[in-house]
């Protein structure tokens, strides 16, 4: 699994079947330690809901065909949860506003 932070949606209007009613999203990797972005985006399908800004971990590979939502589908990278925190070495370095 990689944590990566929704940065952008992906609108496609033409696709194959497969892919209709699937929500694409942007997201880019993050560096646990610092939480800050590494420049490396990828678009994932969505199967947990997640929004904008949000903090998430996709799966990639074979992997993200195992979703009910994904399942059958030509997937490559796929949002599989929405972080809530993050600790490293004793220390929160990332916890989801709930505000």
């Amino acid at each position: 699994m990689v944590l990566a932070r929704v940065v952008g949606t992906v609108v496609s209007t033409s696709k194959v079947p497969q892919l209709e009613g699937i929500r694409f999203l942007l997201v880019e990797r993050l560096d646990a330690a610092t939480m800050n972005g590494t420049g490396d985006h990828v678009v994932a399908m969505d199967s947990v809901g997640a929004g904008p800004g949000e903090v998430v971990f996709y799966v990639a590979g074979s992997s993200s065909r195992l979703t009910p939502v994904t399942e059958g589908r030509p997937a490559d990278a796929t949002i599989t949860a929405i972080v809530d925190e993050v600790e490293m070495n004793g220390s929160t370095v990332y916890r989801k506003d709930v505000s």
